[in-house]
């Protein structure tokens, strides 16, 4: 595979408006993309860059309709003169949602589907040469719905490569995949731009990996480019990253706290090391006694439960082995663990939708094998990675009153604004939920489980592909469940949100349980980490590597740890 030198990318003056809306989401916005860069567009939820970068390969204005104006030339071709067929030949496009794009029962007719529907004859060394590249070799034959959420964004990936295009835009790489499947997934996309010359593109809210692997950055803002800037002074315009809530690296957050009008922070680990390795820091300290074990009798138990599914070329897939867990009242528990681990099947057991092959799971002291997945949502909330999937109305509030009418509850006018209120739904409670930013959609779904007042909360991924307001808008939320609530359970692949808000920290692996603790005790057993495919947080791997026993969890923590009246080299490393 190798790449043209004509895969440019020329934005000029671009407007686009969809249709039924009053404003228009591009308002002018100008680029221009070099052969061969590793670029990655950021901004707020809403700001426009998914729309410019599917105006790359033709879907705006072809398949989106709008009104557009300015031009838009990739690859020498003028977008809105060209079709969808002939600009994919140019420019692969995995989408953020990329379990909708794949289409095939196989893996081998996935990769194949596109260079087939081309006519080329040479399509079977075609799908072998990419399986190849992205390491999927020997999954041809299996069926892509047996595969794990990470496989499928690589099978996504080499379907978009199957026609050998000079340009590759990757919609959120790293959303849904667990730490070390998403840089492994870097790491391809690093290998396709400096092995192969192509030119990628990403849309991406987490700036670690836009430090590790990006050459520029595009910041998209109210509808227009903003700035393009290299990497490393990118992400040193903190005020315009903070006003488009996407947050800086932790290393570079740390540095702000301790520096004072230091005109280039570190951005990368590596560079935070270096900077920091002269100065005091308060190295070894204790937390003060642990938290007593919690007592009296839990709310979730799981004893001894294994649970499995049928495959039709696989035979059975163990998905949980002999795993018992008890869950107790006012704990914030966090599940981690890579793609696969069995975190969702563990939520869903306790809501009854699965029930145990083997072993028992005892809800509030009820075996759920016992009662339909009704009855227990009385107590349990569970909402999905996808929280879209729970409006069914055309308004918040009668999405609400839905489900307490389904229930027969009592009062349903009165619960509804409670629970409206409670969480500031007024003024979202008349719209419709489905149209709601993914921020918006995970408060109005949690105001559907809590207006039956239930005693557990499960939340599936509340964080993912979130910027940073809508982290800040569904941690409050996770807050406010937790003061109406016994107990929150969150899976999630967001390791910051496990350091900075859980009481516990079960890791899963294999379907078993491999740790269970504090999240500073379990984010400091590398091996622990290492079997589950963890990364902990930036800011534990940095104060690991300086020494800080324990590690902090948090920005704020690192920054009181620092000393600083004790530094001899202080102004040195300003100087740098």
């Amino acid at each position: 595979m190798s790449a043209s030198h004509t895969s440019r990318i020329d934005v000029d003056g671009l407007q686009f408006q969809y249709p039924g809306t009053d404003d228009a989401v591009l308002a002018g916005a100008d680029l221009t993309i070099e052969p061969g860069e590793f670029v990655a567009v950021i901004g707020g939820n809403g700001s426009g860059k998914t729309t410019l970068c599917k105006s790359f390969n033709g879907i705006i204005p072809h398949f989106y309709e709008g009104d557009m104006q300015g031009t838009v030339t990739v690859a020498g071709h003028d977008v809105a003169a060209s079709s969808v067929a002939e600009l994919s030949q140019h420019v692969g496009y995995v989408f953020q949602e990329f379990d909708n794009q794949l289409v095939s029962p196989t893996v081998f007719e996935e990769v194949a589907f596109a260079p087939m529907n081309y006519g080329h004859e040479d399509y079977r060394e075609r799908v072998h040469r990419t399986l190849d590249l992205l390491d999927l070799d020997g999954l041809e034959d299996r069926f892509v719905w047996e595969l794990s959420g990470g496989q499928k964004h690589l099978v996504a990936l080499a379907a978009a490569l199957s026609l050998d295009p000079d340009i590759l835009v990757v919609d959120e790489p790293a959303a849904q995949l667990d730490p070390v499947n998403a840089r492994e997934t870097y790491d391809q996309l690093a290998a396709l731009n400096e092995d192969y010359g192509k030119t990628i593109v990403t849309i991406e809210h987490q700036t670690e990996f836009v430090a590790d692997y990006c050459d520029s950055v595009v910041l998209v803002e109210d509808g227009v480019v903003s700035w393009k800037l290299p990497v490393e002074s990118a992400l040193n315009q903190l005020d315009a990253l903070r006003a488009q809530n996407v947050h800086p690296p932790q290393v570079t957050r740390i540095a702000d706290h301790i520096f004072d009008d230091e005109s280039q922070l570190p951005v990368t680990l590596v560079d935070g090391v270096d900077r920091f390795t002269d100065y005091d820091f308060d190295g070894v300290r204790t937390d003060g006694a642990a938290e007593p074990a919690s007592s009296g009798e839990p709310v979730v138990s799981f004893d001894d439960v294994s649970h499995s599914y049928d495959t039709l070329r696989s035979g059975t897939k163990d998905v949980l082995d002999g795993l018992s867990l008890d869950v107790y009242a006012d704990e914030r528990v966090v599940l981690v663990g890579s793609n696969g681990a069995g975190k969702s099947t563990l939520m869903q057991l306790v809501t009854g939708l699965e029930t145990p092959d083997n072993g028992t799971v005892t809800v509030d002291g009820t075996d759920t094998t016992g009662v339909l997945p009704e009855q227990l949502a009385e107590e349990v909330v569970y909402v999905k990675q996808n929280p879209e999937e729970m409006f069914i109305d055309d308004s918040v509030r009668a999405d609400v009153a839905h489900y307490l009418d389904d229930r027969e509850y009592s009062n349903v006018e009165q619960r509804v604004d409670d629970v409206i209120e409670f969480l500031d739904l007024e003024p979202l409670q008349d719209r419709d939920g489905r149209l709601l930013s993914v921020g918006q959609q995970r408060r109005a779904s949690l105001a559907i489980g809590l207006a039956t007042d239930p005693s557990i909360v499960l939340l599936d991924e509340p964080t993912g592909s979130l910027d940073l307001a809508s982290r800040e808008e569904v941690g409050r939320t996770i807050d406010r469940a937790g003061e109406r609530v016994e107990t929150v359970v969150i899976a999630t692949h967001g390791l910051e949100l496990a350091a900075s808000w859980a009481t516990r920290v079960v890791v899963l692996d294999d379907g078993a349980v491999i740790a269970d603790g504090p999240p500073a005790e379990v984010f400091a057993d590398l091996d622990v980490l290492e079997r589950a495919n963890l990364r902990p947080p930036q800011v534990v791997r940095l104060g690991r590597e300086l020494g800080l026993h324990p590690a902090p969890l948090t920005v704020k923590a690192f920054a009181d740890r620092f000393d600083t009246t004790g530094s001899s080299t202080e102004s040195t490393v300003g100087e740098q």
